[in-house]
């Protein structure tokens, strides 16, 4: 299937081709620069997981680089000889692996992750397993436990979602579950979910796509299919009362967390939410930083933001509290402006600068061939989540219908839903906290 995006100013084409085994293979033609960009999704996260055995998307994103049955050895160095630069990254909905590499090295790149793919369990032994644990142990105490507020997503999360909710847990996982985590447990995961008909695979750059998908069949074409993966479609939490939490924390100043559930990525309103985000947060004209941080002067810091996932959003105000400030302030004021703002919408000013914001950044995601956002990395996202590699236009259409009204509808649905309210405050001063709160559980 050949496809393109001619939406105006954008223009990505493609050509699809499914192998025999599941995989889908998108190829976009650039011949500007000598370079490949190889790009491979697996349709996993951390949502794909259960209690008991969380943090194997992650853990895997760690033992794929650690070598296969024909290349057992690590799998930066060869890529990084030839030239390449390369990287990974797990959320709750996806894996994804990329290098962006000189064209002679195309089929280094391809024949590297075809191995992991098809012949990474035969290589998997006890030492690895023991000695990747160990550093995602390490990475979580570094990343989470031992840096202030890092355990506030946690405490969040577990707040929004009830327990059997594949977003209870963070993308880490628990570390009991990590430290538990079997050889034969992570292995049965490997085999469920990353094979051929689990992942997409996007190369771009110098090459014509009748040469990309040669060698895609040349290098994947015999990997089995693996078995199907049934979509996860949890039932949509909702709150039925506000929650207020307390964390304590060795910080030096209170910082407060507003939460509420949005919607998922690509539904209907996510796009409004977005650029609700950036109107309340986004820099230092926006309304919460100006009135918060310049005006008033009760917050040190401020950030809002629409955290879009595939089976429900969360949508965030997140501000630190200036010296000699309570918590409370923050929140009137948080809920003084949402007020305003589903009364009586943004203004033109402000609407027009979200859109252009929005598309600005649409179109500095196609500088790149390669990397995390690139040109390659955009085709296989809008593959796996909405099965259309051709929805960039679409995609960006979404915020450049936005008006003032549908981004007040945003704004009231918030004022008009429970949220979870969360204060973290320095060690032995919950009194700091918002009037109420109760002690949040993070494990």
């Amino acid at each position: 299937m050949v496809g393109a995006d001619f939406s105006p100013g954008v223009n990505l084409p493609f050509t699809r081709e499914t192998l025999d085994n599941g995989l889908t293979v998108l190829v976009h033609e650039h011949h500007d620069v000598p370079l490949v960009a190889v790009n491979v999704w697996y349709h996993v996260g951390s949502k794909n997981e259960r209690p008991g055995l969380t943090g194997f998307a992650h853990l895997f994103e760690h033992l794929m680089f650690e070598g296969s049955e024909h290349y057992d050895k690590g799998f930066f160095g060869p890529l990084q000889d030839a030239g390449a630069s390369l990287n990974g990254s797990t959320n709750a909905d996806r894996t994804n692996y990329w290098e962006t590499v000189p064209r002679e090295a195309l089929d280094l790149a391809l024949w590297l992750e075809s191995d992991r793919m098809g012949h990474l369990l035969p290589a998997l032994t006890e030492a690895k397993l023991t000695n990747q644990r160990d550093i995602v142990l390490n990475e979580r105490r570094q990343n989470y436990e031992n840096r202030p507020y890092g355990l506030a997503s946690f405490a969040l999360l577990g707040a929004l979602h009830p327990p059997d909710h594949p977003y209870h847990w963070p993308t880490i996982g628990w570390p009991d579950d990590i430290a538990a985590a079997s050889l034969a447990d992570v292995s049965a995961f490997f085999a469920r979910y990353y094979h051929p008909a689990n992942a997409t695979l996007a190369i771009a750059g110098d090459i014509t796509a009748g040469d990309a998908i040669a060698r895609a069949r040349k290098f994947f074409g015999d990997i089995p299919a693996g078995p199907a993966v049934e979509p996860v479609r949890p039932p949509a939490p909702a709150l039925t009362a506000p929650m207020r939490l307390v964390l304590e924390d060795r910080v030096e100043l209170p910082r407060l967390y507003l939460a509420w559930h949005s919607p998922a990525l690509f539904a209907d309103g996510d796009a409004d939410f977005d650029l609700l985000g950036e109107i309340l947060g986004g820099g230092k004209t926006s309304r919460l930083y100006k009135r918060l941080v310049f005006d008033d002067r009760v917050a040190t810091e401020l950030i809002a933001t629409q955290a879009s996932r595939e089976a429900g959003s969360m949508f965030q105000v997140v501000a630190t509290a200036a010296q000699g400030r309570h918590l409370s302030e923050i929140l009137d004021i948080v809920d003084a402006e949402l007020a305003v703002l589903a009364s009586h919408g943004p203004t033109g000013d402000e609407v027009e600068r979200v859109r252009a914001q929005a598309e600005s950044a649409f179109v500095m995601r196609l500088q790149h061939l390669g990397g995390f956002g690139g040109r390659a990395d955009q085709l296989n996202a809008y593959q796996t989540y909405l099965g259309d590699p051709a929805a960039f236009g679409a995609d960006l259409e979404r915020y450049l219908r936005a008006t003032r009204e549908s981004i007040a509808s945003a704004a009231a649905a918030l004022a008009a839903r429970h949220r979870a309210e969360l204060s973290v405050v320095p060690a032995g001063q919950a009194a700091l906290a918002l009037a109420g709160s109760s002690p949040a559980r993070v494990i």
